[in-house]
Formats: C-alpha cells, structure tokens, sequence
C-alpha cells in the first residue's frame, strides 16, 4: 500500500504532553530546546502539528494564542514556533500546517506573527503583510553605576494585588485581553516588576524569565523610555546571564542604551499582520513582547 503524501497526513491538535517532542523539533532545526517557553505556549495557547510519519516525534508544528474575553471571538491571534524538521523541508509541510491555521482554525480573524526572512516569503503568499520591525538583542548587561532611576520612578516587585492594574494597563496597551498569558506571568517568570509614577500610579511592568542559559526580558510595557529603561535595568540586576530581548525598531533611544549597555544586535524580524493594518493597542508603550512567539 503507498503510503500517503506529507501534505495528506492529518493535522491534530498537540497538549502538553507533547512538548518534549516540541522541544525535539526546536533542537532538530538548530534552535534551543526552550522547553520552558514551550510549556507556556502550549499551556496558555493551541498547538497544532503533523506526527512524523516514521515515527520520530513530529513533523511539523505551531502554537496559536488567541487574544480577546474569554468564552467570546478572539480581537486578535498570534502564530508562533511555527518548525519542520528538517528531514521533512521543503515538501510543503509549513504551507500546508500555516494554510490550515490561517484560512480553518482561525479563518476571519486578525492574524499576526514575526517572521524571519527565511519565513516571510510564505507569509507573504498567505496574506500577511509587512507591518513593523523588531531587533532581536543579546549580551550581557553592563549597568551604569553613576546612573538613578528618575525621582518620577519607582520600580518594586510586583505583589498579587498589583495584577488587577498589570491587566487594565496592559489591555490598553496591547489592544486587546490577555488575561489567559498575564496571569501566568507570576510563575512562568523569575521576577514580575511594577513601575509607578511619584503619585503611587502604575505607569509600567516588565519580567524577566529563563530561556537555556539567557534571561528573556519581556512583557516590557512602560509609560516613556525612562521607565522602560528603569525596568530593564532592575530586571537585569536580578541575574549574571545573558540578556535577550526583542525591541521595536521605532525604539531608537531605548536601543541605543541597550547597545551601550553591552547588549549586540542578533537579527531582525518582520512584525507581519493579515486582515488588520497593523498591531492594535499604544505602540509608544509596548517595548518588548513576552516571547514573539505569542506576538
């Protein structure tokens, strides 16, 4: 009997008890196993993927985070980690796992993804359209001894009654509810800050959380570049690892005191949108996402 074609093997929905064989896909294509991140995504979002017909794991796979009121149409969805294995690349496995999501699962609704150049031609086929840019930077921050937070910052670590306001600013921000992904942010991260302004009002957050042998920064929401850079540089204090995190271009100044912090530039992706002009929310305040997997 032939065995069917890649492009004809079911799509099923993946659990979490899949996400060693994720994290087996990370590592197949070069990336790092992120188990941790994985577990998040698949706890707080949807994974999709093909089983390898060999028997190997999984072929193909993509995580979804749907954004909006519960039990109500999502405002928005974010794809991410979207990976072939490479014994399988270039046989329309990531064409036809991407068309499903985009034009089944999640048909009419706003779609966005950040795409490396490798990714963004398919993208592009698919209807996503080139919105922003974002700067993936790396290295090991370097704090500025002679440098204070300004007296209109404070920054602390955040407390279970300070979730309520992280959700209202960060829904205004964001444009849209993430309930389902803040409030995880407590346990998934190693440290949750708030900053206020003199009056006691939240006017940020930022967290920071372990990927292999980096920190991630990231959700990083902030009223000005001052207490975006007063987040990081708390934040930072907090670990001796390498830093990672993935700035808007539109940033400049923040970028540039990344940089002469020791933080180096690694790459760039394409923020990419389909059936929306553009990310919803307050650009000017949203800084860093928490993964550009969950968009």
């Amino acid at each position: 009997m032939t065995p069917p074609h890649l492009t004809a093997l079911p799509i099923r929905a993946l659990t979490v008890d899949d996400l060693r064989h994720c994290a087996d896909l990370s590592e197949d294509r070069g990336w790092p196993r992120e188990d941790h991140k994985w577990g998040l995504l698949l706890a707080a979002g949807h994974g999709y993927g093909i089983d390898a017909p060999d028997g190997r794991g999984l072929a193909t796979a993509c995580v979804v985070t749907r954004y909006g009121p519960p039990l109500a149409e999502p405002e928005l969805a974010a794809i991410g980690m979207v990976l072939v294995a490479e014994r399988y690349a270039r046989q329309g496995l990531g064409r036809r796992l991407m068309a499903y999501i985009c034009d089944e699962v999640l048909k009419g609704i706003p779609l966005t993804l950040h795409a490396t150049p490798y990714g963004r031609p398919l993208y592009e086929e698919l209807g996503f359209e080139t919105t922003g840019r974002a700067e993936m930077l790396r290295g090991v921050f370097r704090p500025d001894a002679a440098a204070a937070a300004p007296d209109s910052v404070r920054v602390r670590p955040s407390t279970a009654e300070d979730i309520a306001g992280i959700l209202r600013l960060d829904s205004e921000v964001f444009g849209a509810d993430r309930t389902h992904l803040i409030t995880r942010l407590p346990a998934f991260t190693d440290r949750l800050l708030v900053a206020e302004d003199s009056a006691g009002g939240l006017i940020g957050y930022g967290a920071i959380w372990p990927n292999m042998e980096t920190h991630v920064i990231g959700p990083l929401v902030a009223r000005d570049t001052a207490a975006a850079q007063a987040l990081v540089a708390a934040l930072a204090a907090a670990t001796d690892r390498p830093l990672r995190t993935d700035v808007d271009v539109r940033h400049e100044e923040l970028l540039g005191w990344l940089k002469e912090r020791g933080l180096d530039s690694v790459a760039f992706n394409a923020v990419m949108t389909r059936a929306i002009p553009g990310l919803p929310g307050d650009w000017t305040r949203r800084w860093a996402p928490l993964t550009v997997a969950a968009g």
